[in-house]
């Protein structure tokens, strides 16, 4: 009958987040470390001070991704940027705010009625 063995992460398997982001922390450790990354589960935000260390990081990071197999799409990718959104909040070198969408949501929904 053989060994069943999956070569992808399976949707619906309850521990895949969490498997996931130790092999994510795993592979990226030195650069988590160094203080020039973040990554939660499938995104990974490098930071700089510098444009110079900021390609030197994101040459760092993507040389990575080969040896293991691993593929980035580069629809879903930004370079460069100033500021960005992640996680609900808008990130930028000078500030963390929430971002302005999510409370707009937040603010439009109806007050409750009853006690239910």
């Amino acid at each position: 009958m053989g060994i069943y063995e999956y070569t992808r992460m399976p949707f619906g398997i309850i521990n895949s987040p969490a498997h996931f982001q130790t092999i994510m922390a795993t592979i990226f450790q030195d650069e988590i470390l160094e203080g020039s990354m973040v990554v939660y589960i499938d995104d990974i935000i490098i930071y700089s001070e510098t444009w110079e260390n900021h390609v030197q990081y994101i040459y760092r990071v993507l040389s990575r991704f080969t040896p293991i197999n691993l593929k980035i799409s580069l629809k879903k990718c930004n370079f460069g940027q100033q500021e960005l959104l992640a996680l609900g909040h808008k990130v930028s070198g000078l500030s963390l705010e929430i971002d302005q969408n999510n409370v707009a949501a937040v603010l439009q929904k109806p007050v409750p009625r009853n006690i239910k």
